[in-house]
């Protein structure tokens, strides 16, 4: 059986997707994908590298997710279907980076420093 890897990652999440040749079926976690990506905007950024290189039905997923959260992990569930088509199709790749989706997005949570609330934000300064 012929399939395509392809690994996405942002902020802390990994997304494992494998590309087969299939109907358009899309499966996460072994749970179908209306049932994992509970709301439309999650759905829509998965969708939105089959939606541009119009291969929507052409392909089934299996999409192996961990670690984030839900936007991390549909954020990485992208850049991993955008690998996977240009693995592929290398013709596909000028659209797909042209759009963005194959571009690492580097923003990750800053830490917390010590003697400060948070990782910018300082306790009130008192001058008396």
């Amino acid at each position: 059986m012929v399939q395509y890897l392809g690994t996405g990652r942002r902020k802390t999440s990994v997304a494992r997707v494998f590309l087969r040749p299939g109907k358009g079926e899309i499966k996460v976690n072994n749970r179908p994908f209306e049932k994992y990506f509970q709301t439309e905007s999650s759905r829509a950024t998965v969708r939105q590298a089959l939606a541009a290189t119009e291969t929507v039905d052409k392909f089934d997923l299996l999409i192996l997710a961990s670690g984030g959260g839900v936007s991390g992990q549909a954020g990485a569930a992208r850049l991993g279907i955008s690998r996977a088509l240009v693995e592929f199709n290398a013709e596909l790749r000028a659209r797909l980076k042209k759009l963005g989706y194959l571009t690492r997005d580097p923003r990750a949570h800053e830490r917390k420093k010590y003697g400060q609330k948070g990782a910018r934000k300082r306790f009130q300064f008192s001058k008396r």
